[in-house]
């Protein structure tokens, strides 16, 4: 039950209706119970009330004049007609003067002190097992003018307890009845109201790793889920830019590893085919270590690459000055500039915090395609410089040209840094910018 509990929103939300209405329909059921039960009270008192006052003007009025007997059989008539209504009168020492009824009155409402005090009801049940309800009051009359008398009125209230028993008993079996209709009905609205759930569910069951473009339709789901479906969509457009990102790093990792892969296969190959001399084993074993050189250069910037993806680049914060490090690479391609015949110059002076040599990295790959592929680098491939893998001039011979991964690297380098790279091309120039937050 604990596991189905935790499971289902639909049980708990249907439980949690379900409690509440009982509770509401429970303190329904007391007030109108009350309210009911205070009505007969009043019912009972204003006719008791009315007899308590009869009583006491007769009292006043002919007790000082009449005998008991007289006296008894003028309340007789004064009560006659009034079935279930029992009135006494005492004098000194509780000593009956007048009863109608032969009933016990309890001590409590008798003694003199609570008999003074107006209003106070009694609610008692007789030995014979009828309940009743009683007032009492203190009257000074007789011959003197000082004699005390109490006078206690009840009224036999079985049939009211009969009627509020019977009413209870339906009320409660009303107000049970009305829970379970309450939680059915809460089970209904709450299943419907969670079919926008279902439908996010449906559409979530479509989505694969072939079906990563599918959304969920927000526009169709109420206001209260619209938030939880575009953030779902939102995670499923990242997965999905993800997924295709890894797809797309996987495809080129494998053509790149297959060219160097195959072309040491193939020398190893021929170079077995036959018996060489010293000289001819160590060329072939010399290109072969340029191969193994670029594969674990490759190897190390797809490492690289990894770690900035899973945001695992922490870089070594210090101040550095970065017309000093410019200055340096500027030196270390100042051969191969001239050979190209291209000019490179440094102008300006700036800091930055970061780790000096990933920042170095960074420069220098920019430097490094900068130099390899001017002049030519038309415009239409700027959007793709950056991504891995790319190469601007396929027709180059890869084991000069590099793995692809300078920029891509860069980018890394730039954005572990809170920076960016950009690059723009106009008037046949192109211009690569880095932006680096300014050291405090």
């Amino acid at each position: 039950m604990k596991a189905t509990w935790s499971r289902s929103l639909t049980l708990r939300l249907t439980l949690l209706f379900a409690v509440a209405a009982a509770f509401v329909l429970f303190l329904l059921g007391l007030l109108i119970g009350n309210l009911v039960e205070q009505h007969f009270e009043e019912q009972d008192m204003e006719a008791l009330s009315g007899k308590m006052a009869l009583t006491r003007h007769i009292l006043e009025r002919d007790s000082a004049t009449q005998d008991g007997a007289a006296l008894g059989r003028q309340l007789d008539d004064a009560l006659t007609g009034h079935h279930g209504l029992a009135v006494a009168v005492f004098g000194a020492d509780r000593q009956v003067v007048y009863a109608n009824e032969a009933l016990t009155f309890p001590p409590t409402l008798l003694d003199p002190q609570a008999a003074a005090r107006p209003g106070r009801v009694v609610k008692w049940q007789a030995p014979e097992g009828l309940p009743w309800r009683g007032i009492s009051a203190v009257v000074t009359a007789g011959a003197d003018g000082r004699t005390p008398f109490i006078i206690a009125i009840a009224t036999e209230i079985s049939h009211h307890e009969h009627f509020m028993s019977g009413f209870r008993g339906t009320l409660w079996v009303f107000i049970a009845l009305a829970t379970l209709a309450m939680g059915l009905l809460g089970w209904v609205v709450v299943r419907r109201g969670l079919a926008p759930l279902q439908t996010i569910k449906r559409r979530a069951a479509e989505i694969t790793a072939n079906h990563l473009h599918t959304r969920l339709p927000a526009e169709a789901i109420p206001q209260e889920l619209a938030d939880l479906a575009d953030t779902l969509n939102d995670m499923l457009a990242r997965l999905e830019e993800s997924f295709q990102r890894l797809s797309d790093f996987s495809s080129d990792l494998a053509h790149e590893l297959r060219t160097p892969v195959s072309n040491l296969l193939t020398q190893t190959q021929v170079t077995l085919s036959r018996a060489r001399s010293d000289d001819e084993y160590r060329d072939i074993l010399a290109s072969n270590a340029e191969e193994f050189e670029r594969l674990s250069r490759m190897i190390a910037d797809m490492l690289f690459l990894a770690k900035a993806d899973n945001q695992q680049i922490i870089p070594n914060r210090e101040r550095v000055e970065m017309a000093d490090e410019v200055a340096d690479l500027l030196e270390f391609y100042g051969l191969l500039a001239e050979e190209k015949a291209i000019r490179v110059t440094l102008s300006g002076a700036g800091a930055v915090t970061g780790d000096r040599l990933m920042l170095r990295r960074a420069v220098s790959n920019l430097l490094s395609n900068a130099l390899r592929h001017t002049p030519d680098g038309p415009a239409e491939h700027l959007p793709r410089l950056f991504d891995r893998f790319y190469r601007a001039d396929s027709s180059r011979q890869r084991t000069t040209e590099g793995s692809g991964l300078g920029l891509a690297i860069t980018r890394s380098i730039l954005l572990a840094h809170d920076g960016e790279v950009s690059v723009e091309s106009a008037d046949q120039r192109t211009r690569f910018t880095l932006t680096l937050p300014a050291s405090d």
